[in-house]
């Protein structure tokens, strides 16, 4: 029965080996910069910020491509790691970074803003974040919008949208339809994950944003946190679920 089956095992085996490696064909690790490959044309980038209340805490972005055009939620902590990620994207991809957009605007997510400047790469935020960059003395991203604002990617399209407060009062989310895969930034836990940095949080709010978010965006499949590993939509539930009121 083994030898009669050998032929059929052995090539699911072969597609799957061909699935894997093909997901993982793209991939960077540096001694501050991990780029990981999780979806055919979504990228997970990985930097370090090293914090007094919780060490040197890695902090995630994300990365969508279509075409020959790539559009990056949250720069990596440091320019010269921006400067690591825009080169790697560029030569790795083939593709050029059509606008990158901080989440909010903490350090962790617009700490190299200015290598993207300094590249020629425009960038978009909530007004609410440029005015919160302005204030806290952080790099301040050049264009602003309310709502909701979509992004052209190649022939496809990403999308940014504010829907309520949370960790901040400025924080949105990135999706990219085509891929089903949402960027939580820091709006979003990693599963088992503690609440974490609360000094300028809503936490009463918190739960339902995220609800709002799990509504909007149904077909959801990949879900990036801003700290921690990825997952799908059980992210979004853990975070309702953490920040339930009592």
């Amino acid at each position: 029965m083994i030898q009669k089956n050998f032929p059929v095992i052995c090539l699911l085996l072969l597609l799957f080996s061909c699935k894997t490696a093909k997901l993982n064909s793209k991939s960077y690790t540096s001694k501050n910069l991990i780029i990981e490959k999780v979806a055919e044309n979504v990228y997970q980038h990985t930097t370090y910020l090293q914090t007094d209340s919780f060490g040197n805490v890695p902090c995630n972005g994300m990365v969508a491509v279509n075409g020959n055009e790539a559009i990056v939620f949250d720069t990596p902590t440091k320019d010269s790691v921006s400067l690591e990620l825009i080169k790697w994207i560029s030569e790795s991809l083939k593709c050029k970074v059509v606008a990158v957009i901080p989440t909010h605007f903490h350090e962790d997510c617009l700490g190299g803003l200015k290598a993207f400047h300094d590249n020629g790469i425009p960038s978009y935020a909530s007004i609410k974040t440029i005015e919160q960059a302005r204030l806290n003395n952080y790099p301040v991203p050049q264009n602003g919008f309310e709502g909701l604002k979509e992004f052209k990617v190649g022939s496809t399209i990403a999308i940014a949208e504010f829907n309520g407060e949370g960790h901040t009062r400025d924080n949105v989310i990135g999706y990219f339809p085509s891929e089903k895969a949402m960027f939580g930034g820091c709006l979003i836990k990693e599963l088992k994950a503690t609440k974490g940095y609360l000094g300028d949080a809503n936490v009463d709010a918190w739960s339902e944003t995220v609800r709002k978010v799990k509504a909007k965006y149904p077909d959801a499949q990949l879900v990036i946190p801003g700290h921690g590993k990825y997952g799908d939509t059980a992210l979004l539930d853990y975070t309702i679920q953490l920040f339930e009121k009592k």
